[in-house]
């Protein structure tokens, strides 16, 4: 989800004229088809069936701006979510008042599934701090709100079942301005505020994915060297036989043994404190044979590590060519990071994708374990051709919807290629899908779409 950073709009703030021209214009129209949350602090309500105007409530930063119908962030399920769904969507747009001159958008609302000429309004209060949207009932009892006030914050006690009390009078100073043309003021102040706020978002998101690169390159850096291994278990090995050797030559309290190698040069062998003399031997033998079998896995560890680096190189790279934020929160989201523990998901990454969970491997092994605990039922695909990350979408035996399907195939060519062009992505039931060797697969009964990556600047 977005957050307004105070950095980027400390200046925003609804000016009494905007106000007025806003509410002339939301009176042209007779119908709202749609009312819902698509941010945190984000109303969007569509008029008409055609023209959608957000309403961002943040407190001291509000503002109003148009533009396409957005998809929201997250599923947004309050109970001021349900009720202004209900009793907005698809109601009778009566009037758009700006009562009293002051810092308040009051719209009056006929309910669709009112059984007699009911009226509610929805008030959006622009008041600094205690920024707000409220449902109201008739009597001006609050019906329900997007942020309860109790009487500790403020004389305005804003929660169900309670009278909303007028807001004191404000004496405005500001310049009076005339907008000639409202719609496209609004659409202007989206493009701009979008711009920053893709910025940041990005310039956020890019900072995490650069922090884990870096942790990689440090884990990788830290390997330890095959061949220095390979001398280090041969070295322990004639210690061991040494000790072998010279065992008669020992005391128990002894602390090194001073002998010569089988090359006839002079060594000194520290002696390991707390083990029995007849040990020693068995000690630095098995010393020799963990060097020797982390010499021989030491090649597995750094695969592990490289293809998980070069997984979140690809992420990087996307961000760079993001051009909205939910892109930014589908490459890198917020959810999905706090719900991973409850996921108990230790191989591969998890997204979410409208409300699915999506699981991806970040190499061969984790595309082998994401193979094991898929389901029958779980859509499974990667890039046709090419060594990919295997995607898993969790279906519930649900159909999923194509842009679901269009998401996962994106992030799929995303994570797992750096070049831009066109790709080819199969998917199929999980069931349809035959393990072969290690993550390499067989399938049948698929279906594939075309993906197209465009050229990125890369820049780390």
């Amino acid at each position: 989800m977005l957050e307004f950073h105070h950095t980027l709009y400390e200046k925003i703030s609804m000016k009494l004229y905007e106000l007025q021209a806003i509410a002339t214009r939301l009176n042209d129209f007779t119908f709202i088809s749609r009312a819902r949350r698509i941010e945190d602090n984000t109303l969007e309500i569509m008029f008409d069936k055609k023209q959608s105007y957000f309403f961002n409530m943040t407190r001291g930063h509000s503002f109003v701006y148009k533009a396409p119908s957005q998809r929201p962030l997250q599923g947004y399920n309050a109970p001021f979510d349900t009720l202004l769904h209900s009793l907005l969507s698809g109601s009778k747009l009566l009037s758009v008042d700006v009562p009293n001159g002051d810092r308040i958008l009051r719209f009056t609302i006929a309910p669709k599934s009112s059984y007699k000429d009911k009226i509610i309004y929805l008030q959006l209060e622009f008041t600094g701090k205690n920024t707000n949207a409220i449902l109201i009932d008739e009597n001006e009892v609050i019906i329900e709100a997007l942020r309860h006030i109790d009487s500790d914050s403020s004389f305005r006690v804003i929660r169900p079942g309670m009278e909303l009390l007028a807001i004191p009078p404000f004496e405005r100073t500001e310049e009076v301005k005339k907008i000639e043309e409202i719609d496209s003021y609004l659409e202007q102040k989206f493009t701009d505020i979008q711009a920053k706020k893709l910025l940041e978002l990005k310039k956020q998101k890019c900072s995490a994915v650069a922090k884990k690169i870096k942790k990689f390159e440090q884990l990788l850096n830290k390997l330890p060297n095959k061949e220095k291994l390979a001398l280090q278990s041969e070295e322990f090995k004639n210690y061991g036989n040494l000790i072998l050797s010279n065992l008669y030559q020992i005391k128990p309290y002894d602390t090194k043994l001073k002998t010569y190698d089988f090359e006839g040069k002079e060594i000194t062998i520290t002696l390991p404190k707390d083990v029995t003399v007849n040990r020693i031997s068995d000690y630095y033998f098995n010393l020799s044979k963990r060097a020797k079998a982390k010499a021989k896995n030491v090649h597995i560890e750094q695969e592990n590590l490289s293809s998980k680096k070069a997984f979140y190189e690809n992420i990087y790279y996307a961000l760079e060519q993001a051009n909205t934020p939910y892109e930014l929160e589908l490459l890198v989201p917020k959810r999905a990071k706090s719900l991973r523990k409850k996921e108990k998901l230790r191989e591969g990454e998890l997204f979410w994708i409208e409300n699915y969970k999506v699981l991806v491997g970040r190499n061969s092994n984790e595309n082998q374990k994401l193979l094991e605990i898929a389901k029958a039922n779980d859509l499974w695909m990667h890039i046709r051709g090419v060594r990919s990350s295997h995607v898993i979408i969790r279906t519930d035996k649900q159909n999923l919807p194509d842009t679901v399907i269009q998401a996962a195939a994106k992030l799929c060519v995303d994570f797992s290629v750096k070049n831009p062009g066109d790709y080819e992505v199969d998917y199929t039931k999980r069931k349809f899908v035959k393990v072969q060797e290690g993550s390499n697969v067989l399938y049948n009964k698929y279906d594939t779409i075309k993906v197209t990556k465009e050229g990125v600047e890369i820049r780390i």
